[in-house]
């Protein structure tokens, strides 16, 4: 079973890379862009044979404790066999 994690900043948090990101595709002519906010994805390979249930604990589990910082952050996960 596999996990993926999305994680991205909160609204209203800052993101310089973002706006890093935003500015420069403006100056390359993508006037179309507004804004960009910057996240990560996360793979999880799981164990075979862990219960959807147990999996889903699991990793909402790992986000809280250290993938995410949950002040800052928000996430969400999907699974996948």
């Amino acid at each position: 079973m596999k996990a993926i994690v999305h994680i991205a900043l909160k609204n209203g948090v800052l993101d310089p890379q973002g706006k890093a990101v935003a500015d420069t595709l403006a100056r390359m002519g993508y006037k179309e862009v507004e804004a960009a906010r910057i996240g990560k994805v996360i793979e999880l390979d799981l164990e075979d044979g862990l219960s959807k249930d147990s999996a889903d604990a699991r990793v909402k589990e790992m986000c809280e404790k250290l993938l995410a910082n949950t002040v800052i952050e928000s996430y969400r996960y999907e699974l996948a066999d």
